[in-house]
């Protein structure tokens, strides 16, 4: 898989802005430059982060804490949004409209400024299902840009969405990629789909995904092609979606200390992972 040569990081800087005061002691809350997965390439004209190349964020402070341990937040699902929409300098950056890739890329810049690098949490091996503490370098992260969707002949828009042909069908699929704001929503579709015990992960996916249908927009043909399209269209489609999303890639080695196991194994991003000892 395609990745750039530099680790994800930020560059740190002193806020310009007036230093807070109180008593007889004042300090600056320093802020840092994140480097966006996207480029800020698929985002549309008058976006604040069109065509920008990195975000400032302010570094986490004990507010922000508050919500991460807010119990009334977590239950809600909504302490990593509540966190992400504190941290953003730019209050005109909806933190809903950010790429998904773009927002974990923030994700992981504030946890390693706030508790460092090393995340030391408990895994289950996948071979033995043996549970045992084991501790990821953050600072392994590397951004992977999207360019592996190329040889899936898949081709970039000038409006931040990509199309690519099917290879039973021949359908030409106009997708785009997902943002906060789906990704809530596909969450609590799944949620939904677990009380009645019919989930519908892969038809969510491609009909928040596809936005037009050999130049077909109706939502008649999406419901059509979403109802009937061939698994390997289905599977073609889903993997061009993923080698286009530029993202942070978290995948590290693991291996088990009861059998000796080694895989790649992914780091998950909820509000655990700021949980530290």
């Amino acid at each position: 898989m395609s990745r750039n040569k530099d680790r994800l990081g930020g560059s740190q800087h002193q806020d310009t802005q007036p230093p807070a005061q109180t008593g007889g002691f004042s300090f600056v809350v320093p802020t840092e430059f994140v480097e966006l997965p996207s480029q800020g390439r698929f985002y549309p004209q008058g976006h604040p982060l069109h065509g920008q190349d990195s975000i400032e964020i302010r570094q986490m402070t004990a507010k922000e804490e508050d919500m991460l341990t807010s119990r009334t937040l977590l239950k809600k699902g909504v302490a990593l949004d509540r966190v992400i929409s504190s941290l953003i300098v730019n209050k005109a950056i909806d933190p809903d409209s950010l790429l998904v890739g773009d927002r974990n890329a923030i994700i992981i810049a504030t946890r390693v400024s706030g508790y460092g690098n090393l995340y030391e949490t408990k895994v289950s091996c996948p071979a033995c299902g043996t549970k045992q503490d084991y501790s990821f370098d953050l600072n392994q992260a590397n951004i992977y840009d999207g360019a592996d969707a190329r040889d899936l002949g898949v081709k970039t828009n000038d409006d931040g969405t990509f199309n690519v042909a099917l290879p039973r069908t021949g359908v030409d699929v106009q997708f785009r990629l997902l943002n906060g704001r789906d990704e809530k929503s596909f969450l609590s579709g799944m949620q939904s789909d677990k009380k009645t015990k019919s989930e519908r992960n892969i038809t969510r996916q491609l009909a928040a995904i596809v936005v037009s249908l050999n130049g077909d927009t109706s939502m008649q043909a999406k419901q059509y092609f979403i109802d009937n399209v061939p698994s390997i269209d289905s599977r073609h489609l889903r993997l061009a979606y993923r080698l286009s999303a530029p993202n942070v890639d978290l995948t590290q080695h693991f291996q088990c200390v009861e059998c000796s196991h080694e895989q790649e194994m992914e780091v998950p991003l909820s509000a655990d992972f700021f949980w530290t000892n």
